[in-house]
């Protein structure tokens, strides 16, 4: 009797201990899914289809000055934090003025006071901009910077739709905003 109740005892231990898991706490910049049409995750119905998909993460402004200063001016930026950020294009594309076949790209941003240089890399899948190598580009496009309204607290890009098949991206953060045109 008493060696059943400790091997009992033993399996629940053995049970709870291997069932312990450690998890991470959140990052401190969330990921985050823009579509093309915008909206497409939660207004999708059957038979549509999205024509671009960027997965990024938002980082926080908390009272910094970010561009020239937490993001120096002139130096590649991985557009967002944490991972390099992605764009899927579901169809060939244009972006900007540059023509981009079909498939998935880090997104890539060389800020200045004035204007933008982005950067489809074929890289992807890597942390940060750390890695980043000019020979891999695929498109670089030269974007003006808008001033925003009221500073905008976490980095985000959104779509906004133009025609069925043509849109804007729109990236905005502390009191900037750049926008390239998409089409498919």
């Amino acid at each position: 009797m008493k060696k059943n109740i400790f091997l009992s005892l033993l399996l629940i231990c053995i049970a709870f201990t291997s069932q312990a898991q450690k998890f991470k706490g959140l990052d401190k910049s969330p990921r985050d899914i823009a579509y093309f049409p915008d909206g497409f995750a939660h207004d999708r119905k059957d038979g549509d289809k999205a024509l671009v998909k960027v997965s990024y993460s938002r980082p926080f402004l908390k009272g910094r000055e970010i561009f020239g200063k937490q993001e120096p001016y002139g130096k590649v930026w991985r557009v967002g934090a944490d991972e390099a950020t992605e764009i899927r294009f579901y169809q060939d594309a244009t972006f900007g003025d540059k023509k981009v076949k079909a498939g998935t790209y880090s997104l890539f941003a060389i800020p200045n006071a004035k204007e933008w240089t982005l950067i489809l890399s074929s890289d992807v899948d890597y942390w940060g901009a750390y890695k980043y190598k000019e020979a891999n580009d695929v498109a670089r496009v030269t974007v003006p910077v808008k001033a925003a309204d009221a500073p905008i607290e976490n980095f985000s890009i959104v779509f906004e739709k133009t025609s069925e098949k043509a849109g804007k991206m729109f990236m905005g953060w502390e009191k900037s905003i750049v926008e390239v045109p998409v089409s498919f």
